[in-house]
């Protein structure tokens, strides 16, 4: 790894200042319905307090935009923490101030201490608004080092700006580096036959990675609310289907683009059809060729889909995975998306899962431990695979 990582630092005495992703779903009642992310940042705080270091942690919570709400506190993440590490982990009440400056202070070798939601200060989505925010975080710290790959392609207070009060002093943590890892080795070097399975809702935000991954990868497999852009490109009816209108040139000129390269595209063959968007809607099966009927939208794909799908997909070495194939949420329309998770579980190749909704489906039928690598970042992951790297990993210190 080009940058300075986490066990380069001399940690013993220090204190570090390490930027987690805590942004977990949360129930009704303020209750942490996945741990994983926290789970996630385990080796690295773990890491740091064995090397006798003391951690003081930052992460965002849902969108709160700049402020203050009891119901995206991060409290109930700091009792999940303890939990997890069976060790009392310290809270403050707000991330910058002298409060917390204090608190900083008095930390001594061993301890944890869980900052209040960034988000609660506008400056942190938005630096400009308050360039001092950044520097406040900074004073807290003598080691800045960043773990969380989920927000590493946004440029805010605590992922990139930051770093630039800690030269030669701003690492990647554990976790960050796995993820660097994996999802560099498929943009440098992935073991061929490469495939990626796109799905998801919306094209707009999707269609610049399905035109870098098409010049990555021996085939490409478009499903979810987005393939409808691509079938109504091809002059297919698509009844009432989630699309986007505005997208249909450059969809258009993507299946131009593959069909002139040669790339095996793959789009849905049939569909599970609904008369409405709910899970107690009348449903049927038709086939992309005879078009969706006016009234009707497609919610999954259909089991021709699956069977195509699979009988390419099992002689890959190497599989990318990001979005589900259908509205999993409601049972009835959650097959293709759980069918898709449970043989790419089975498979012996080299299979990633890209965030988001693919990985909320692997976490739900308890599979994740069968892929090689589940990403913690959607975006993130999808921005490294268009881009090759990010500003929060570009923002710290060369080795």
């Amino acid at each position: 790894m080009t940058k300075l990582t986490l066990q380069d630092l001399p940690l013993q005495g220090k204190k570090v200042l390490m930027r987690v992703d805590f942004n977990v779903p949360l129930s009704k009642e303020g209750k942490i319905t996945d741990n994983t992310r926290i789970r996630e940042s385990l080796p690295s705080i773990a890491y740091i307090l064995q090397e006798g270091g003391s951690v003081i942690l930052m992460s965002h919570l849902g969108r709160p935009d700049g402020k203050r709400s009891l119901a995206l506190s991060l409290r109930p993440c700091a009792g999940a923490l303890s939990s997890l590490l069976h060790k009392n982990v310290l809270f403050a009440n707000d991330c910058i101030g002298d409060e917390v400056e204090k608190m900083a202070r008095s930390l001594k070798s061993g301890q944890v201490l869980l900052l209040e939601n960034l988000r609660f200060y506008e400056a942190e989505e938005k630096p400009e608004k308050d360039p001092t925010f950044a520097k406040k975080l900074a004073k807290l710290g003598d080691f800045y080092v960043n773990d969380a790959f989920g927000t590493a392609h946004r440029e805010h207070s605590s992922t990139a700006i930051i770093a630039q009060y800690f030269p030669k002093k701003a690492a990647a943590g554990l976790l960050l580096q796995k993820e660097i890892s994996f999802l560099g080795s498929l943009l440098l070097h992935p073991k061929r036959p490469f495939y990626a399975i796109i799905g998801g809702s919306k094209v707009s935000t999707k269609m610049a990675v399905l035109q870098a991954l098409a010049k990555k990868v021996d085939g490409l497999f478009i499903g979810g609310g987005m393939a409808y852009t691509f079938i109504k490109a091809e002059n297919i009816s698509i009844g009432n289907s989630i699309h986007e209108d505005a997208l249909l040139p450059s969809a258009k000129q993507f299946l131009t683009n593959c069909q002139q390269s040669s790339l095996k595209l793959y789009l849905p063959k049939d569909h599970i059809i609904a008369d409405s968007f709910s899970e107690d809607a009348h449903s049927q099966t038709v086939l992309t060729e005879q078009g969706i009927p006016p009234g009707w939208q497609g919610m999954d794909v259909g089991e021709k889909t699956l069977q195509e799908w699979q009988k390419v997909l099992k002689g890959a070495q190497t599989i990318f995975w990001n979005g589900p194939l259908g509205v999993f949420e409601f049972a009835p329309f959650a097959k293709g998306t759980e069918t898709l998770a449970a043989f790419l579980a089975d498979l012996s190749c080299t299979t990633i899962v890209g965030g988001g909704d693919s990985v909320a489906a692997i976490n739900r039928l308890g599979l994740a431990q069968k892929f090689t690598h589940v990403s913690t970042g959607g975006g993130a992951s999808l921005e490294y695979l268009e881009f090759g790297h990010l500003p929060g990993i570009d923002a710290l210190s060369d080795a």
